[in-house]
């Protein structure tokens, strides 16, 4: 078991924050998040000419080091020793929380073993930001990121998913969108969709439809932007216990190895009966057939 005390504890190592950066426009900067990297040693950044960018900015004259998914292996190590000796580092990603879509992640799990804070900043995050605006039942839901790029393991993907009743949240590159989108409706069927294009910045659009409406209105277009796809969850029907005996549901899941108070309780959840009044009626037969 490890406790973390953000900032109760005064220790010889630096922390690592995670600091999340604006998905599009830059006045979505929190000032803590803009505090917090001026005051760190060094950011690690996914690419640090879309940092530098937004360093520039916001003035911040903190250095940058290169940290993707292509030297991570190596870096970690080097930053491991950089927090050991007391240095704090920001990590950020190119938009929106870092630790997602990049390998954040793995740098977390090397500064916890050892016993390095990590502190999360809250801020920017593209698939909660076009969730609540999607009209799509924001609770519950499922943040996927990005989908598999071959039609067969979209298939085999989505086949996977398709019973979920939670809200689905992915990010899809503009150029695959409409093949996704055609390979969904004939795994899900024709579900409530919202496609959004360029979240927060001044093309920020979001298209409302069933999927087989969207797909119609998007063939023959160029989409462009960076895109999210919401889509509802699959409908659950409600269990009816109108054409059939309770009891012997309850002796059904006995058979099956259940315990008769167990079984009860299954049922008596699934089809929302009274769980004590079914206890009864089942031992009051169970006499009677004595």
């Amino acid at each position: 078991m490890q406790i973390q005390k953000s900032f109760k504890e005064v220790r010889a190592v630096g922390s690592l924050y995670l600091v999340p950066t604006p998905i599009g426009n830059l006045q979505d900067m929190t000032f803590r998040a803009i505090e917090v990297l001026k005051s760190v040693d060094v950011i690690c950044a996914e690419d640090t000419r879309t940092t530098g960018q937004l360093l520039k900015y916001f003035d911040i004259e903190t250095p940058q080091t290169s940290f993707h998914e292509h030297n991570a292996y190596e870096k970690i190590e080097e930053l491991i020793e950089l927090l050991l000796s007391g240095k704090s580092l920001a990590q950020v990603s190119d938009a929106g929380m870092p630790s997602i879509s990049d390998p954040g992640h793995d740098l977390v799990q090397a500064a916890l073993a050892r016993e390095i804070p990590v502190v999360s900043l809250p801020g920017s995050s593209a698939g909660i930001t076009a969730l609540i605006a999607s009209g799509i039942a924001p609770q519950p839901h499922i943040f996927y990121g990005f989908l598999p790029r071959k039609k067969g393991q979209q298939l085999s993907f989505f086949e996977a998913k398709k019973a979920y009743p939670e809200t689905q949240i992915f990010y899809e590159s503009p150029y695959r969108v409409l093949e996704t989108l055609t390979t969904m409706l004939a795994v899900y069927g024709d579900r409530q969709v919202v496609l959004v294009r360029e979240l927060t910045k001044i093309y920020e659009e979001y298209q409302r439809a069933s999927l087989s409406e969207l797909i119609a209105a998007l063939e023959g277009q160029t989409i462009k932007g960076e895109c999210l796809i919401i889509v509802a969850g699959a409908v659950v029907e409600e269990k009816s216990i109108a054409d059939q005996d309770p009891i012997v549901l309850v002796d059904e899941l006995i058979t099956l190895g259940h315990k008769p108070n167990q079984a009860i309780k299954t049922v008596a959840k699934e089809y929302g009966l009274n769980r004590q009044e079914l206890y009864q009626a089942y031992h009051e037969k169970r006499k009677e057939e004595e």
